[in-house]
């Protein structure tokens, strides 16, 4: 299989849980600013709304290759940021574990963004959806 191929499906498996997860918080806005004001956040619907676009666009950004760099450092920063506020709580073992997962899918960021998307993306392109 060609690096292409395995960093298209690296892009697909880190993106889609983001997708899902900001599509999801479109139709339950209220429980995620909930959530967030529960660890005293200010401003936690405004912070809600924020957190669903921008998880739906940096996934979609991945999925397709657009600036994908970018993206992926700033979904880095939102793992490491996201697992510590809440997920850090070293008394609960579930809650560490989830952080754990945040700091490693950080990692899967960081490694993309080292590495760029490969040949099979809208950066590879120029960013076009399609040659001409």
């Amino acid at each position: 299989m060609s690096n292409s191929v395995i960093l298209l499906i690296g892009r697909i498996l880190l993106s889609v849980m983001f997708i899902m997860s900001g599509l999801q918080k479109f139709g339950g806005i209220e429980g995620t600013a909930g959530y967030i004001g529960s660890v005293g956040l200010p401003a936690a619907t405004a912070l809600a709304w924020l957190a669903a676009i921008f998880e739906t666009v940096a996934g979609i950004a991945i999925l397709v290759g657009f600036q994908t760099k970018i993206a992926a450092l700033l979904l880095a920063g939102f793992c490491v940021f996201a697992g510590y506020v809440f997920h850090f709580q070293p008394e609960d073992q579930m809650q560490m574990i989830s952080f754990m997962k945040n700091l490693t899918i950080a990692g899967g960021f960081l490694a993309l963004y080292v590495s760029g998307p490969g040949a099979l993306s809208l950066d590879a392109r120029g960013g076009k959806l399609a040659t001409a």
